[in-house]
């Protein structure tokens, strides 16, 4: 059988970080709405996912306060977003000499 105390150590805080996760993807959608832009359904969902899994994950490992953890689940995609964007192509235009 569980030990209840263990199950609580990890569920809890994983369930809030997923929440977390899931709060963040719910409030960027809400942005795009209200800006109109095009949604990327597939994107999105892709996107909902990870948040949830990243809030799962970072929910576990800082379990000192629940209320962190769903903290944690919220900001830990922005962290993956910041990563994604230093690493975005752009393109650049490179002007040539003319003779």
């Amino acid at each position: 059988m569980v030990d209840p105390t263990l199950f609580a150590e990890i569920f809890y805080p994983a369930l809030l970080g997923g929440i977390g996760g899931l709060t963040r993807g719910v409030i960027g959608l809400l942005k795009a709405l209200s800006l109109r832009r095009t949604i990327l359904w597939g994107y999105y969902l892709i996107t909902v996912i990870v948040a949830a899994i990243i809030g799962i994950f970072t929910g576990i490992v800082f379990n000192i306060d629940y209320r962190l953890s769903l903290l944690a689940g919220y900001a830990g995609t922005d962290i993956l977003e910041g990563i994604y964007k230093s690493f975005a192509v752009q393109k650049v235009y490179v002007q040539t000499r003319r003779k």
